[in-house]
């Protein structure tokens, strides 16, 4: 983000000012499952994200690095988004954020299960899920 955007020099508020909003954080996590994801991915994501609003986040999300997007393979009509290594970045962030909200809501079976694995060995999680990441993005 340029320097003339930011509203203070805390590096928390720069920070949220890219991806500090509910759906940024959405497109992200949806990347980091998926790895890549279409326009039509994210808008079949639970969450249900309306069109506008989607567009405007990718769009934020690729100015300031954190994706970037390709022609598909298989498709003129379709992009690919992936993270860049500034978005893979993120991935200990939003470790911490799921193992939050497993303290403090209820979760289902699985995430929990999954968690637990992710607790046993969390350095050593994010460092080969970065891995993956990176190998896919590139």
């Amino acid at each position: 983000m340029p320097d003339n955007k930011k509203r203070s020099d805390c590096p928390i508020s720069s920070s949220l000012e890219v991806w500090g909003d509910k759906w940024s954080l959405l497109i992200v996590r949806d990347l980091m499952f998926a790895k890549q994801c279409t326009y039509g991915d994210f808008l079949k994501s639970a969450e249900k994200i309306a069109t506008n609003i989607l567009a405007s986040r990718l769009q934020t999300l690729e100015e300031n690095g954190i994706i970037t997007k390709s022609d598909h393979p298989d498709s003129k009509a379709k992009v690919l988004y992936q993270l860049t290594q500034k978005g893979i970045d993120l991935l200990p962030l939003m470790v911490e954020i799921n193992l939050w909200a497993e303290k403090y809501y209820d979760l289902p079976a699985d995430r929990k299960a999954s968690l637990n694995e992710v607790k046993k060995d969390k350095e050593g999680f994010i460092k080969k899920t970065a891995r993956e990441l990176k190998k896919s993005s590139y």
